[in-house]
């Protein structure tokens, strides 16, 4: 097992309890994996801890951690040795006896997710969500059902591992369910959006649009695929699927799938006339990239034979995913809202978007080689202060620079606690301060998560 974060843990102690020889190799050494290290306690593992060495390929199957690259120099050797490669979530998606609703894209998944996972349950299916968000799905393998239905948010790195490019020709022992030759796509899949993302990770924008496509490009002619009519690349990916092709829209009204025509969501279907689903004033989720997550998780809902009414109860109650645009607090007349989840310029785009009042950025984190060109242009029009912190702090401002007197004044902060005391200081009655970073939180923080919960905490600390 290569690499000992959530999912890697899990597949430990799975093939443990499969009766298999497992030898666990992280690049962290032994004093940084702690909590790791504890949740395996007494289990029969043998550990590589601190590097990669060759030693670890004399195995029969090497399972790889989604945050491990491609290029990392043990992957190549592994296939070069024709080794066998394989992830949990592609694991998971060959030994789960339910059907399975897999959904990606660059920006909008979990919460997408979560709005099928409680459409399907408003119509009364069980259901089970994971992949991407929340804990891995193969640590619940026997408790679910064949009459289940399994919802898998999945990332680009997850996806890699669906095609058969890394596969090699397994022993025959090995073949079978755990190995089965060639790709494999969920039988009802969902590509949101595919804008440019990951590119510190993938070597081109091509390169990451053709991991994406893995979701749909090894269907069959029985499966579905609901697609983003409005974005030019999940729309060319009709032509890669093999079976039925739905569409959604905030543009047009689509030849079938899920629509907005003025101020109602829409269902056009199988040739029936066209259904309301509700009002965009009705929608809770705030923003209008969430109106399309509704429109997404409607047209897949659909496809499962979830009615229009039990659609559009979620959308009027659901009030998002915590680090989504939550609103953290009012303090003194400025709302403060946390999108720690907004890792790109896009996504940190869509955030700006989402309001009319006078905005206080807080922008910075690790640079993913992303263009902020556009991202720069939006500010220009809906934020009054920028507060940049983190190691991308100074390319930020450069790309603001640009603007030339159409720039906002900036503000440089040594840490985040400063920039929610900058922010504090800085924002007026009526104002939005908002934590968009637009970078990873990786040069501060494990995760966007910690990032985010770290946010919330300063905010509600202001007094």
């Amino acid at each position: 097992m290569l690499g000992l974060a959530r999912e890697g843990l899990t597949l430990v102690r799975f093939m443990v309890g499969q009766g298999a020889q497992v030898t666990a190799s992280d690049q962290k050494r032994s004093e940084d994996l702690r909590e790791a290290l504890a949740a395996l306690s007494g289990l029969p593992v043998r550990y590589s801890l601190g590097g990669h060495p060759l030693e670890i390929l004399d195995a029969d199957a090497l399972f790889v951690s989604p945050g491990v690259p491609l290029d990392a120099p043990i992957l190549v050797m592994a296939r070069q040795r024709g080794l066998r490669l394989s992830s949990e979530s592609r694991l998971f998606s060959r030994l789960c006896p339910a059907p399975i609703v897999g959904i990606t894209g660059s920006s909008g998944k979990t919460t997408t997710c979560t709005l099928v996972s409680k459409m399907l349950e408003a119509g009364a299916r069980r259901v089970h969500l994971g992949g991407n968000i929340g804990s891995p799905l193969l640590e619940r393998l026997d408790e679910i059902k064949p009459t289940d239905i399994a919802v898998l948010e999945l990332s680009s790195f997850q996806l890699d591992f669906f095609g058969p490019v890394l596969d090699a020709e397994p022993r025959a022992e090995l073949g079978g369910v755990l190995f089965p030759p060639g790709g494999w796509s969920p039988p009802l899949a969902a590509v949101l959006n595919v804008t440019p993302n990951h590119l510190d990770r993938h070597p081109s924008m091509e390169a990451y649009a053709a991991a994406k496509a893995k979701i749909v490009r090894f269907q069959r002619p029985e499966d579905a695929a609901v697609l983003n009519w409005d974005d030019p690349v999940t729309r060319a990916y009709s032509a890669q699927c093999p079976g039925r092709v739905r569409f959604f829209s905030l543009r047009e009204r689509v030849p079938e799938g899920a629509y907005l025509r003025g101020d109602r969501l829409w269902l056009s279907w199988d040739g029936a006339d066209d259904v309301p689903i509700c009002a965009v004033s009705e929608v809770r989720l705030r923003g209008r990239h969430n109106v399309a997550n509704v429109l997404a998780a409607c047209a897949v809902s659909a496809l499962l034979g979830i009615s229009a009414e039990d659609m559009a109860n979620v959308a009027r109650g659901f009030a998002g995913v915590e680090h989504r645009l939550e609103l953290v607090r009012e303090w003194r007349g400025v709302r403060y809202y946390n999108d720690s989840i907004a890792t790109s310029p896009e996504r940190a785009m869509a955030a700006l978007d989402s309001f009319a009042e006078p905005i206080v950025l807080l922008a910075g984190g690790r640079d993913k080689h992303l263009p902020w060109g556009d991202w720069a242009e939006l500010v220009a029009r809906k934020v009054v202060q920028v507060i940049l912190f983190g190691e991308a702090a100074g390319l930020i401002e450069q790309a603001l620079k640009g603007l030339g007197q159409a720039m906002p004044p900036v503000r440089h902060a040594g840490s985040l606690a400063e920039a929610v005391q900058f922010a504090s200081a800085l924002a007026r009655p009526g104002q939005v301060a908002l934590f968009a970073p637009g970078g990873t939180s990786f040069d501060a923080f494990r995760d966007y998560e910690e990032r985010g919960r770290a946010f919330k905490a300063l905010v509600s600390a202001l007094s």
